[in-house]
């Protein structure tokens, strides 16, 4: 019995009609990531995740993460950097209304430079793959540009 590619792939059950992807999986993990992280800046102190390196470094590296997680899912990075630009200055300053934690404006400014940094890579990316594809494939290996083409 041979098989090829229109009985190998089955459709989802979440997405009849289209095969789940990874890209899907991700907008999928979005919302419960979301919840976490809200979590994590409203609820005690100690629920928040630490590296041990400095709360610079955690809201750093903790926004260039989320927005990389988040470019892949939905690939405009400016849009989503600006977006985890906002959602770091909103969730700090519902900080002040917490009992443990207090509004502290550096924090701000370290996550929406993890959210900036992280857009900023991944546009870089997006041009260059797209400038690649231009250049070396070029027109004559449509096929293969089309696999290239991930944005």
């Amino acid at each position: 019995m041979s098989l090829d590619a229109g009985t190998a792939l089955k459709p989802s059950i979440l997405y009849p009609g289209r095969h789940f992807t990874l890209r899907a999986s991700a907008k999928a993990c979005g919302v419960p990531i979301i919840i976490l992280l809200v979590i994590a800046a409203l609820g005690p102190e100690n629920w928040a995740p630490r590296t041990g390196l400095g709360w610079q470094f955690d809201h750093f590296i903790g926004y260039f993460g989320l927005t990389l997680f988040f470019c892949f899912a939905w690939p405009r990075p400016f849009l989503v950097g600006t977006v985890f630009m906002t959602v770091a200055a909103l969730l700090e300053c519902l900080q002040a209304f917490t009992p443990d934690r207090h509004f502290y404006v550096p924090a701000i400014f370290y996550g929406a430079a993890g959210a900036l940094a992280a857009a900023l890579l991944v546009e870089l990316f997006i041009r260059a793959s797209r400038k690649w594809n231009r250049e070396v494939l070029g027109p004559s290996n449509k096929r293969i540009s089309a696999a290239f083409e991930v944005w």
